[in-house]
């Protein structure tokens, strides 16, 4: 009884204890809820100036992507003036941006130079080597290009295809003509020429066909043309006893050989 009677007093002073902790998170909880209501009232009435509400973090995730995609469509960059008013890129202009990269790393793809310029022109065949020519697309982009600039806007762009269609379709109006231009280039790429193929001259096939070598050098290759390796490179000694290229070399062996005899 006396074992059983202490066990009943420790386990009542445990929940004691544990009662008391309840007890105390209660109060700690309520007093962190006061403080909290009482920093909402003082807020409400002295608010910091020049302050916005907390938002999560998706939604700053989302508005500075919308910002990097309106950014590249107008081809600003973030707190441009482009981001108020984004523009998609149309076909002309992905295509001048094509062609302005061409060639050059370091092109940004906003300006164009006169080289990729002339290239657009004849890969995409507004040059027709009649009404327009190499000389006229030339002029064009000296006359559109700022005096001390070498290279050319997309506005600056468009005006010189303005110029080239008025040239290229003269029966018809100004603004089908510059249509009819544009639709030559939407979409359209830089034409990658192929690697240009090696033409073998007389005097390089005469000195790489092996049928035509001599002395030591015929040597080195077999009958269709293919080295020998080592044995084409290293003289050989032959101590067979016969006389070098001699055509019935061993057949002595064979005619002296006597035959086995039988047993009795």
């Amino acid at each position: 009884m006396g074992a059983s009677g202490s066990c009943i007093k420790k386990h009542e002073e445990r929940l004691k204890l544990s009662n008391t902790d309840v007890e105390s998170e209660r109060w700690r909880g309520s007093r962190g809820q006061s403080n909290m209501e009482e920093f909402k009232v003082q807020t409400a009435k002295h608010p910091v100036p020049n302050s916005s509400p907390m938002r999560p973090h998706s939604e700053h995730s989302k508005e500075n992507a919308a910002k990097r995609l309106s950014s590249a469509s107008n081809g600003t960059s973030d707190g441009g003036a482009g981001c108020k008013t984004p523009v998609e890129i149309t076909a002309l202009e992905e295509a001048f941006r094509r062609f302005a990269i061409h060639g050059d790393t370091r092109a940004t793809g906003k300006d164009m130079n006169g080289k990729n310029w002339s290239k657009l022109c004849k890969d995409c065949g507004v040059i027709d080597g009649k009404s327009i020519t190499l000389t006229d697309v030339d002029i064009v982009f000296s006359k559109v290009k700022n005096k001390s600039g070498r290279t050319i806007t997309y506005s600056q762009f468009k005006e010189a295809l303005v110029e080239l269609a008025r040239k290229r379709f003269k029966d018809k109006s100004s603004e089908d003509a510059a249509q009819e231009v544009y639709k030559m280039i939407e979409g359209k790429s830089p034409i990658i020429s192929g690697v240009t193929r090696a033409v073998a001259s007389p005097t390089v096939s005469r000195l790489t066909d092996t049928t035509k070598f001599t002395g030591s050098h015929k040597e080195r290759f077999d009958e269709t043309g293919r080295g020998k390796g080592k044995a084409g490179r290293v003289e050989v000694v032959d101590t067979s006893g016969y006389v070098p290229g001699y055509k019935h070399a061993g057949s002595y062996e064979k005619k002296v050989q006597k035959p086995p005899q039988k047993p009795m």
